[in-house]
């Protein structure tokens, strides 16, 4: 395993389609709930304890060899919403072409055939992980660092925020990210002997109706 590989997928320079999408800040920035660095921070918390964990939580099963068709139900049933649905099995489609160029794998392949219009990302980034020869915890990281790391990116942009202050506050919520990948790991190892129903299904229910309310713009700056 070479672990400088996590540092290749976790770039925000891989063509995974990721910077198209806000992460649910554009939203949060329009009903006024994001308005600056500290409001911002507890937006990501938020969001990096529940739709994050969950999402890493399907990313680190992948990783461990899970089927990839019962880990896309288990996202369904977990995501309400269809403009969540919808963005996610499109930034699945864009990772799965990003990873099967770089990291060229049967399990990619196959994956692509099943879904050929995209499976959700964090299962798309499980096992594309597996690929690149990371394990679990490499998988639950990079899926919940992207679930903050978004919004932050995006906020910069949506509200002219000091690129200085958005990291900053990323890196107050490190502990909390050890947290998160810890958990959504040990969850995916119970899925090998419990199957998927042990998975986490915390809700966040304002992402879900921000990006419902989101998907009827006319003008909009990101995807989602």
């Amino acid at each position: 395993m070479s672990r400088a590989a996590l540092l290749v997928l976790a770039d925000g320079r891989f063509p995974a389609g990721g910077h198209a999408h806000s992460g649910g800040a554009e939203a949060a920035v329009r009903a006024g709930r994001i308005t600056g660095a500290a409001s911002l921070e507890d937006f990501c918390r938020g969001r990096l304890h529940t739709s994050g964990l969950v999402a890493a939580a399907l990313a680190a099963a992948a990783a461990l060899g899970v089927d990839p068709v019962a880990l896309d139900a288990a996202a369904d049933a977990r995501t309400p919403s269809l403009a969540l649905r919808v963005a996610a099995r499109r930034l699945g489609r864009q990772l799965a072409r990003a990873a099967r160029a770089t990291w060229p794998s049967a399990e990619l392949d196959a994956l692509a055939r099943e879904f050929p219009k995209g499976a959700h990302q964090p299962v798309v980034l499980g096992v594309t992980a597996r690929a690149a020869g990371l394990g679990p915890e490499d998988a639950a990281y990079c899926s919940a660092y992207e679930s903050v790391s978004g919004p932050a990116s995006a906020t910069v942009r949506l509200l002219s925020l000091d690129p200085f202050d958005a990291t900053a506050a990323l890196a107050r919520l490190a502990p909390e990210l050890d947290v998160v990948a810890h958990a959504a790991a040990t969850a995916a190892r119970r899925v090998l002997d419990e199957g998927v129903e042990v998975l986490p299904a915390a809700a966040a229910p304002l992402l879900e109706i921000g990006a419902e309310a989101h998907a009827a713009w006319p003008v909009r700056l990101f995807a989602s």
